[in-house]
């Protein structure tokens, strides 16, 4: 009599444990979302998507502020703990029903399809992605994906030039073993 239960309830047991397990994709990156945020989402969404989190809200002056150094205001989520996760970028300066225009990955749990997360060195990111493009600006080497609408900066430390040159990079001489600077999805 105790077999005829035993199947049902290791079944129940294991497809509960399966789905307490799932993220529900917190931690997926595709193009146009990152996790529960879509180009959708609204910055006034952000409290009730990370509740469990902390956001340091760094905001602007707008365009009557005199602080012409910041001109976007940053939405930066903090894991319980303090780990950072994200920095995110409205669309609209001191907008609360303003969409999303970056976010920029902190946490190397956010991930794509393809494992392409802030930890990845640049033959992961070559081997796996189509970069589209490569910019130079003083201090780094911009990689442009455009099939996650993507930038991934990369020092030019890591290349083995110096800073503040405009040499150009390309694709050929970043090393393999170079990782990235920043990771940023774009919703636009």
């Amino acid at each position: 009599m105790i077999k005829k239960y035993i199947l049902p309830i290791v079944l129940i047991a294991s497809s509960i444990f399966i789905i307490s397990c799932s993220d529900g994709g917190k931690f997926k990156i595709q193009k146009g979302k990152v996790g529960h945020l879509t180009t959708k989402t609204t910055i006034q969404e952000l409290t009730h998507i990370f509740e469990n989190d902390s956001i340091v809200k760094n905001l602007s002056e707008g365009a009557l502020g005199d602080n012409f150094f910041q001109d976007d205001d940053e939405y930066l989520i903090f894991e319980k703990g303090g780990k950072h996760m994200l920095t995110i970028i409205p669309k609209e300066q001191l907008d609360s029903v303003s969409t999303i225009k970056s976010v920029e990955i902190h946490d190397a749990r956010f991930n794509s399809e393809t494992s392409l997360n802030i930890n990845s060195s640049f033959s992961e990111i070559n081997v796996n992605n189509k970069i589209n493009r490569v910019e130079t600006t003083l201090t780094s080497a911009t990689l442009f994906l455009d099939d996650l609408n993507t930038t991934i900066a990369i020092d030019k430390e890591e290349l083995g030039l110096r800073d503040f040159t405009t040499q150009k990079v390309t694709l050929e001489q970043i090393p393999d073993l170079a990782k990235m600077k920043s990771f940023i999805v774009w919703f636009n």
